[in-house]
């Protein structure tokens, strides 16, 4: 029930609820629901203008803004003195928050925009944070005067300004939660602590080395995975930079390998697509010792792009492998559209192969799958003798796993001699012996 235009507390806060269940939806299908709201309050209200303003060093400064009318003086971006505002003085509380005709009250009267304009029916409420301090006002107002305005419609701008003002405030600790994430990634850029390690990579039958997978480690704090660090890099536009420095830096492991082995790195289609990426590659004298790793784990729609980018590379002996086949639908997307020379068969595949009928049976289609194309299967998560005994009689010849050898970083190969491919023994727990 609604007493002298007053909204009772607990029909106010159903009100709120259900605008702001609306107001997320409004936000998730058009990305930014301040716009959203401010242009139904104003509909609502049937005026000529609304706004959001920040109050910024003395200064009011329009954030959004929503209008009919074409002549409309307000515009996002713009500011004018704090001092000058209806904003201050309705905070201040000079002026009302509700007037059905500005040109009516004497501390409106008093500022040259009231005839200017002019403004006639103005409401306009504080915009408050969590932690009480005033962010700027929403205010709507139009030329004409409208004397159906009442506290009614007071109560729901309010209602709306608390709406705005989460979502502004949701949307400012996004923002420094960016930027922080943002700084983060460019201290890792400019100094040491990001390093890489090699996995081997064993050729089963042959009992040999055939090659190293390059991994990102990150000594930075926060600690985190590796794919969180290349997630926030790429979630603030530094991706490519930080793949990139990855695989510059993987790249030193080449002068060290033998013939026979190859040295895999991870690059995501971004990097790929980059022009920063094809001057590495054309500046090297030789790529066939280099295995790219696609990374990304959603369907891509630039394969035609990725294959005319690195098919002058691929004639000139650079080979493609796709990372987690078996662990989604975007791996055989991969898989049907680039033609890889290499397939890595994902750990959750690999994991108890020895055990899960149903796990070898996908391993035997994919066994069956390389065949016919021409594609070297690589079993990935290895860990244990019996999964290396079940993998050999199915017949992948190629692994990567913490049983056969756990990553290492280039000091740590040349001086325990693991760069060169022979190995003494052929059985499995002789190889992880000498890993």
């Amino acid at each position: 029930m609604i007493s002298n235009g007053i909204l009772p507390s607990s029909t106010r806060n159903d009100l709120q609820r259900v605008i702001e269940s609306r107001s997320a939806h409004l936000g998730s299908a058009y990305g930014n629901s301040v716009p959203d709201i401010l242009h139904a309050i104003r509909e609502h209200l049937k005026m000529e203008v609304a706004f959001v303003s920040e109050f910024m060093r003395g200064q009011r400064v329009f954030r959004y803004v929503d209008s009919s009318w074409a002549k409309n003086p307000v515009r996002v971006g713009a500011s004018d003195p704090l001092e000058e505002s209806y904003c201050a003085r309705v905070v201040d509380g000079r002026m009302p928050e509700l007037m059905n005709d500005a040109r009516m009250n004497a501390c409106a009267g008093e500022l040259p925009a009231t005839f200017a304009i002019p403004v006639g029916a103005h409401v306009s409420v504080p915009i408050r944070m969590s932690d009480g301090s005033v962010y700027g006002t929403f205010c709507c107002f139009s030329r004409g005067a409208d004397s159906s305005l009442n506290l009614r419609d007071l109560n729901l701008m309010r209602v709306f300004a608390d709406i705005a003002g989460k979502m502004i405030e949701r949307e400012r600790r996004r923002d420094y939660s960016r930027h922080e994430i943002h700084e983060r990634i460019l201290q890792v850029l400019g100094d040491d602590t990001l390093n890489i390690v090699y996995q081997p990579i064993y050729d089963l039958e042959k009992s040999t080395i055939a090659g190293f997978e390059s991994l990102a480690r990150f000594a930075s704090t926060p600690p985190r995975s590796p794919d969180r660090w290349f997630a926030d890099a790429h979630a603030v536009d530094l991706g490519v930079a930080l793949e990139m420095r990855a695989i510059e830096q993987a790249l030193h492991l080449l002068p060290h390998l033998v013939d026979g082995c190859d040295l895999g790195v991870n690059a995501s289609p971004d990097t790929i697509l980059d022009p920063r990426f094809s001057e590495l590659l054309s500046a090297m004298d030789s790529v066939e010792s280099l295995v790219l790793e696609i990374t990304e784990h959603a369907a891509v729609e630039r394969y035609e792009d990725i294959a005319a980018q690195l098919k002058p590379y691929r004639d000139r002996g650079l080979k493609i492998a796709v990372d987690d086949a078996g662990a989604g639908y975007a791996s055989f997307r991969h898989i049907l559209n680039l033609g890889p020379d290499r397939i890595k068969l994902d750990i959750s595949l690999t994991r108890d192969i020895d055990i899960d009928p149903a796990r070898r049976a996908l391993a035997a289609a994919m066994i069956h799958f390389c065949a016919d194309t021409g594609s070297t299967l690589v079993a990935e998560g290895v860990e244990t003798a019996a999964e290396v005994a079940t993998l050999l009689e199915l017949g992948v010849a190629k692994a990567q796993g913490y049983f056969l050898g756990r990553p290492m970083t280039l000091q740590a190969l040349q001086h325990s001699g693991n760069l060169h491919p022979v190995l003494a023994q052929r059985q499995p727990p002789s190889v992880r012996s000498a890993c």
